[in-house]
């Protein structure tokens, strides 16, 4: 790759190198045009339930893992929350989200992966049966009505994507895991006095 000649002088001058490469990617990108709202892009994280796919944004997720080997159960707890997890010295509650929504245990295969949610106040990693990865769609493609899922998460949807004849319903992570339902793990039986 060749060299601009007004970069090749400055080779020998590594930091006022690197201010003049900003400098011109400022005035690059300050001379690009804004995009319209028809060019604003959906990207988000592919993943699968069961037999179903769905998408989450990107931002709500914090990072993609490999499914812990050891999962420490959590006494008094509903059997979808599966346990807690030691992530890089940090406790993170592993969600059956299948299991939450009805849709029966998530085996543990080689495919499964965990969503560590970004949320501020509610730490959580959501065991899913596989990641399909990122997926991008032009926000003005976005169908608002509810889709029909079998899992019964339609509370939780924010309409959907079609590509190439398949439906992405998007998921809320941030409605998800400030519900009342998912904030409530004890599994508390009837007290009696």
């Amino acid at each position: 790759m060749k060299k601009s000649s007004g970069l090749k002088k400055l080779t020998d001058r590594p930091f006022e190198l690197l201010l003049e490469m900003e400098r011109r990617a400022r005035a690059a990108v300050s001379g690009s045009p804004q995009r319209s709202a028809e060019d604003k892009e959906y990207v988000g994280i592919g993943f699968r339930l069961g037999d179903e796919q769905f998408l989450v944004a990107r931002d709500e997720i914090r990072e993609v893992l490999t499914l812990p080997s050891g999962v420490a159960r959590v006494p008094g707890a509903k059997n979808w929350l599966r346990g807690l997890v030691n992530i890089r010295g940090q406790l993170l509650p592993l969600i059956d989200i299948n299991h939450f929504f009805g849709g029966g245990i998530a085996a543990n295969s080689r495919r499964a992966r965990v969503l560590s949610v970004n949320h501020r106040d509610v730490p959580a990693g959501l065991l899913v049966d596989e990641v399909l990865g990122f997926r991008r769609f032009p926000e003005s493609q976005r169908n608002r009505e509810t889709p029909k899922t079998v899992i019964r998460c339609d509370r939780f949807l924010r309409g959907s994507f079609e590509q190439g004849g398949e439906l992405w319903p998007v998921l809320s992570l941030k409605s998800l895991v400030e519900s009342d339902e998912f904030m409530n793990a004890a599994d508390i039986g009837p007290l009696t006095s």
